[in-house]
């Protein structure tokens, strides 16, 4: 009788947990793991009926063509979940979001273009992860950031023309990476790839498969052997051109900064401004060749040889003024802060308005004075000398400085 009591109490401690879909054969592995075996049944989506305690859960080589936001809440403990070789090409955000248990998943050889990236945020256990034979032509740089006990990841035979500069960082754990097959367009972009392998010891499985598919004269030459000299972070230099002589007038004053970039492909320059009263970011050029500028930013002049002219130059001008040179292989910026001071007697002048500013001394502004990166952020003081008769009309309207001649003065100035 004892032993019948037995294994009756063994049938109803077992029995929920081998509870299993008709479709599907499910067993207790020798290490206790419970596996539900659905693969090759020609499902048409995730089954109903599975144990709450399954941990291994195969799907593979089915007709499931979509994953929605509840398809794996009755296995919230499953540890291994194979589901390649289906026709998946809609997931939903969420579909995997709570299985924080996960380590092995399998997505490979089925139609997935979009996936909620987001959902791996919870599967920090995660250690395989199978993505090869799918239709992404893009992934986010913080898409495994969360995956710090990730070994292997297969990304091979996607549509992947580029990858994001630091999408491999934060993965300690990572010892195998899959990318071969995918047309890469070798752009300066993909450049830090080759910069990331040279130094890496993840093991790239087939690397002399990864193949450049664009631009023409790389095509079929592998990642690792874009030429150095294609791609070169940019520099940048800073100096300042000035209209300031002892014959300044009370409204003749034009700062004028000019940005010299180099790099390959060539840098765009990019513009900063923080005054005490707003922040200004120009992206490019705002004058055009014809003279026109651009109404929302006609304060600050932009020419697309990479200078800034500031007409009518005054205190409320004041701040940091950055010149950013961005290409496809980094950005280099540099900053000057530049004030002003203006009376008969500018060195008083100056110690008055700020005791802490560092000036051109007894030298006056002059085209050319270099701003050195290694002091960016020094303080530039314009100091100008205002004659009397200018004092005397302080108070009168200031004559407009037309565009036009601005142009010509400048052409003067860049090409001497």
């Amino acid at each position: 009788m004892r032993p019948l009591l037995c294994c009756l109490g063994l049938v109803t401690l077992l029995g929920p947990c081998l509870a299993c879909p008709t479709a599907c054969s499910c067993s207790v592995k020798k290490n206790g793991r419970l596996l539900a075996e659905c693969a090759y049944k020609d499902l048409q989506e995730v089954p109903q009926g599975l144990s709450t305690n399954v941990t291994i859960l195969t799907l593979s080589a089915n007709r499931i063509s979509w994953l929605g936001r509840g398809s794996f809440i009755q296995v919230p403990e499953v540890q291994s979940l194979w589901l390649g070789y289906n026709q998946i090409g809609a997931v939903e955000p969420g579909a995997f979001a709570l299985l924080v248990h996960l380590k092995n998943l399998d997505l490979s050889h089925n139609k997935i273009a979009d996936f909620p990236w987001q959902d791996l945020r919870n599967l920090s256990g995660l250690q395989i992860l199978k993505m090869n034979n799918n239709r992404l032509a893009g992934l986010p740089r913080d898409a495994f950031r969360s995956l710090k006990d990730l070994r292997s990841l297969w990304l091979n035979d996607n549509e992947l023309t580029t990858l994001a500069e630091g999408t491999f960082d934060n993965l300690p754990s990572l010892s195998q990476l899959q990318i071969f097959n995918n047309p890469f367009n070798c752009s300066c972009k993909v450049f830090w790839l080759k910069k990331w392998t040279e130094n890496t010891s993840v093991s790239i499985t087939k690397g002399g498969s990864t193949l450049c598919v664009a631009p023409s004269r790389l095509k079929g030459r592998a990642v690792t052997d874009i030429p150095d000299h294609h791609c070169i972070a940019p520099s940048v230099q800073l100096t300042y051109l000035s209209n300031l002589d002892n014959t300044v007038t009370y409204n003749g004053l034009t700062l004028t900064l000019h940005c010299s970039v180099a790099g390959s492909p060539p840098p765009e320059i990019r513009w900063k401004i923080q005054t005490s009263s707003r922040r200004v970011e120009i992206n490019g050029p705002n004058v055009a060749r014809d003279g026109n500028v651009k109404q929302s930013q006609e304060r600050f002049l932009v020419f697309k040889n990479g200078t800034m002219a500031i007409p009518h130059f005054s205190k409320e001008d004041e701040g940091i003024y950055t010149c950013l040179a961005v290409n496809d292989v980094g950005m280099r910026d540099v900053s000057v802060n530049v004030a002003l001071a203006g009376s008969e007697n500018p060195a008083e002048d100056l110690l008055r308005d700020d005791p802490q500013a560092s000036h051109l001394g007894d030298r006056s502004c002059y085209k050319g004075d270099e701003m050195d990166p290694s002091g960016a952020g020094e303080k530039l003081v314009i100091v100008y000398h205002m004659p009397r008769e200018s004092k005397s009309r302080a108070g009168g309207a200031v004559p407009q400085v037309h565009l036009g001649t601005l142009l010509l003065a400048l052409g003067i100035v860049l090409c001497c």
